[in-house]
């Protein structure tokens, strides 16, 4: 008993110096919780710009740390998959934290709208996803008010406009991401979708396609912002494999609007609340 006392003063002790509470702040920054700020409106309105939040870090296992702002790796990919401990993929619908595949040191927020194997669509102010499980899947875990044929196969129309952030650009004065993407597909940059013709959907006028079609590669994550036409994403630069995967929002800490008052409908809230209660 007198050998756990002081084992546990101790670690009280060393807690409470510096070298302790570097060592503390670190392990929970490489392992459990990293704070984060929002730059961008493109997952607006679930997250908005100057939303600070801590991530959880150990949600899809644990990525290889790195020294924080330099974002030097500290370990080797020994198992080639950005992290020291494989676990979970993200699913369907999840909202993820991950190093942009273009330059790995800067961090992106999207939502997971597909992963490999399955189809999307899309078109104006639509997204339509085919999960890999096919027909049977569909009818089983998707309201049939939801369920549309296309082409001859079922697929789920906007699968995830359940979740109230989710959400168009209503300014007719403004370039939707479908325009978007035909303007980059028309001057031949680079575009993650291919165009395509759907009977079924809308003709658009001037062009011989209707939509944008995707077929997951195996293992990857196909990205999306909330702010569909004001997303920088899997759209354009291509789906996002595990190695990129670092954890999923968790809670905003603080908020600030643009008139850097505080949000205190949104401090304290967690990620999961704020998706489906905005």
């Amino acid at each position: 008993m007198n050998n756990l006392k002081r084992y546990l003063k101790n670690i009280y002790t060393f807690s409470g110096s510096w070298t302790g509470t570097i060592v503390i702040v670190l392990f929970v920054i490489f392992f459990i919780a990293q704070a984060f700020i929002i730059p961008s409106g493109s997952m607006k309105n679930t997250l908005l710009i100057k939303d600070m939040l801590f991530a959880k870090k150990f949600t899809y296992g644990i990525p290889i740390p790195r020294i924080p702002w330099l974002e030097i790796p500290l370990l080797p990919d020994i198992f080639d998959n950005g992290h020291l401990f494989e676990g979970d993929k993200p699913a369907r619908g999840d909202i993820v934290i991950f190093r942009f595949p273009k330059n790995e040191k800067i961090h992106f927020v999207k939502r997971c709208v597909a992963t490999g194997g399955d189809e999307i669509i899309y078109t104006e102010n639509k997204l339509y996803l085919r999960p890999k499980q096919g027909d049977a899947y569909i009818k089983l875990h998707y309201p049939k008010d939801k369920i549309v044929t296309l082409n001859e196969s079922l697929w789920v129309e906007s699968p995830y406009q359940y979740l109230k952030g989710i959400h168009y650009n209503t300014n007719q004065l403004t370039l939707n991401a479908f325009e978007l993407m035909s303007i980059s597909y028309h001057r031949g940059d680079e575009l993650s979708m291919k165009p395509t013709y759907i009977k079924e959907l809308p003709i658009m006028a001037g062009t011989s396609y209707n939509a944008f079609y995707k077929k997951v590669e195996n293992d990857m994550f196909f990205m999306m912002g909330d702010n569909r036409d004001n997303s920088n994403d899997s759209r354009f630069w291509g789906s996002v494999s595990y190695s990129y995967i670092v954890g999923t929002p968790w809670v905003v800490y603080f908020s600030l609007d643009d008139d850097y008052k505080v949000r205190w409908k949104r401090v304290g809230k967690s990620i999961d609340f704020l998706q489906k209660n905005i």
